[in-house]
C-alpha cells in the first residue's frame, strides 16, 4: 500500500462518525401543523449546533402529553420501529420530559433520549469559554440530570469530542453517581459564589459610565453588530448560541464613552435551571442603562422572537429598561416590488409576496412600543451610520443622567475605565 493510500485510510479510520437523531413534537390545541414544523426546524438547528444530524421529524396531535411516554402508544411504536430499522442514535423531544417519561422512553427506545432543555444545556457546555460560564452550565446541567439518571444514562459520560456514547451504569452505580453529583453541585455552587463576587466587584468599578447591553433571540447577529461597533473580533457564525459568554468592550462615540456588552441569546423554552445559574451573567442586562434589542427581520417568526425576548427580560427584572430596537439582516428580506413590477403581478402573487414594508412596520412599532426601530444589516454594513446615530442619541440621554452638566466639547478621562 502506498504512503498516500495509508494516509487516507488512517484519515478514514479516525474520522468521527456524525450521530443521527429524530425529532418529536406534539401539535397542541391552538397550534397549527406549520407552526410546529417551524419549531422543529429550530430544534433541528439546535441539533446541528450540537454536532448531530436530523434524519426525520415525528409529530402527533394531542391535547396533552401522555403521562408515561409523552406521545401515544401507537406513535411510540412508530418511532421505535424507525429508530431500530435505521439505527438512529438519539431521539430529541421539543418539550421537557419528566424524570419518569425520560426513564420510560429510554427503556422503550433503547437509545439516548434528549428533551429540549438537555439539548440546550449540552450546547451551552460545548460553547462556554470562561470559568464563570463553564461553572454556570455545569451546575445547571447537574441539577437538571440528577433526578433523570437511568440505566442508560450517558449524558454525563459524554466526552467533548463527540455527541455521545452508548452504554450506561447499573442501578448500584447510579446511586453512587447521584451522591457524587450532589457533592459536585455543592462544590460548583461554592465556586460560582466566588466567581460572582469577582464579577460584582468588576461591575461596581464601571460606575460613572453608560452601560449598553445587546439583547435578542439567538442567532440574530448580536456578535456581528458587536464586532462592527467595537472593531473587535468576537466569534460570529451561523449557529445557535455561537457564544454564551458575556463580552464587554469600551466604545467612544462623539467623545462619549460607554461600555457595550454582548450577552447570551434568548430562545423559546430556555431551561429554568440555565436562567437560574446564569443570573450573574444576566446581571450585565439587569444593570445596563440601555438595551439594544436586535431582531432578525429575515426570520419568518421574528415577531414571536420579539415576544420571547420581552418575556425573558420581564422574567429577569429588566423589562423596564430603555430600548433601542434594531431590525437586522434587512439584506436578506425580499425587497418590495416596484410599481412597474406590481403591474405585471397577479392579485394572488401580490397577496402572497413575503416582502416587508419597512415604513409601515416602523409606524406599527412606534404605536406599539413607543420607539422608532432602526433598519440595518450588520453583515454588509447597510445603514450602519443610521444605527450609530440612533445609538449615540440614546447613549447621550443616559450620559446626561449621570453627568447633567455635560458639555459637547468636554474631554472625558478614560483612564479610570482602563482594564475593561
Amino acid at each position: 500500500m502506498s504512503k498516500i493510500s495509508r494516509k487516507f485510510q488512517k484519515l478514514f479510520e479516525t474520522a468521527p462518525i456524525q450521530e443521527t437523531a429524530v425529532m418529536v413534537a406534539l401539535i397542541r390545541q391552538g397550534q397549527t401543523e406549520q407552526q410546529v414544523h417551524e419549531y422543529l426546524e429550530e430544534l433541528a438547528f439546535l441539533t446541528e449546533t450540537l454536532g448531530a444530524k436530523t434524519v426525520y421529524k415525528f409529530t402527533q396531535r394531542l391535547e396533552r402529553p401522555d403521562v408515561r411516554t409523552f406521545v401515544g402508544t401507537g406513535k411510540l411504536e412508530e418511532i421505535k420501529a424507525y429508530v431500530t430499522h435505521f439505527e438512529v442514535d438519539m431521539v430529541i423531544f421539543d418539550d421537557d420530559l419528566s424524570p419518569s417519561q425520560m426513564r420510560n422512553l429510554e427503556n422503550e427506545l433503547k437509545v439516548k433520549v434528549y428533551d429540549r432543555s438537555l439539548l440546550i444545556l449540552d450546547i451551552f457546555l460545548n460553547r462556554a469559554q470562561t470559568a464563570q460560564a463553564k461553572t454556570q452550565v455545569e451546575l445547571a446541567r447537574f441539577q437538571y440530570l440528577l433526578p433523570r439518571l437511568t440505566r442508560m444514562w450517558t449524558h454525563l459520560e459524554r466526552q467533548r469530542g463527540g455527541t455521545g456514547t452508548r452504554g450506561g451504569a447499573g442501578e448500584k452505580e447510579i446511586e453512587t453517581d447521584k451522591r457524587d453529583i450532589r457533592n459536585k453541585i455543592t462544590l460548583l455552587k461554592e465556586k460560582l459564589k466566588e466567581i460572582e463576587k469577582q464579577s460584582a466587584t468588576q461591575r461596581k468599578g464601571r460606575k460613572g459610565i453608560v452601560r449598553v447591553a445587546l439583547v435578542g433571540y439567538t442567532n440574530v447577529g448580536k456578535s456581528t453588530l458587536m464586532n462592527l461597533t467595537t472593531k473587535s473580533d468576537i466569534l460570529a457564525e451561523n449557529k445557535l448560541f455561537a457564544t454564551v459568554d458575556s463580552t464587554v468592550r469600551k466604545v467612544v462615540y462623539e467623545n462619549i464613552p460607554f461600555l457595550l456588552s454582548d450577552t447570551v441569546g434568548f430562545i423559546r423554552k430556555l431551561p429554568t435551571h440555565l436562567i437560574e445559574s446564569f443570573k450573574s451573567t444576566l446581571d450585565e442586562i439587569r444593570e445596563a442603562d440601555l438595551l439594544v434589542h436586535v431582531v432578525d427581520l429575515s426570520h419568518p417568526n421574528f415577531e414571536d422572537h420579539i415576544n420571547v425576548v420581552n418575556n425573558t427580560l420581564n422574567e429577569i427584572g429588566a423589562g423596564d429598561k430603555p430600548v433601542l430596537l434594531v431590525f437586522n439582516k434587512i439584506d436578506l428580506v425580499p425587497k418590495m416590488p416596484t410599481e412597474e413590477q406590481m403591474m405585471h403581478m397577479t392579485e394572488l402573487e401580490v397577496a402572497e409576496s413575503k416582502y416587508l414594508d419597512f415604513e409601515k412596520l416602523s409606524i406599527a412599532y412606534q404605536k406599539k412600543y413607543g420607539i422608532t426601530p432602526v433598519f440595518m444589516a450588520a453583515g454588509d454594513g447597510t445603514n450602519v451610520e443610521a444605527f450609530r446615530e440612533s445609538l449615540v442619541k440614546e447613549v447621550k440621554k443616559q450620559h446626561l443622567k449621570i453627568y447633567p452638566h455635560y458639555l459637547e466639547d468636554e474631554v472625558v478621562d478614560m483612564s479610570k475605565f482602563e482594564g475593561e
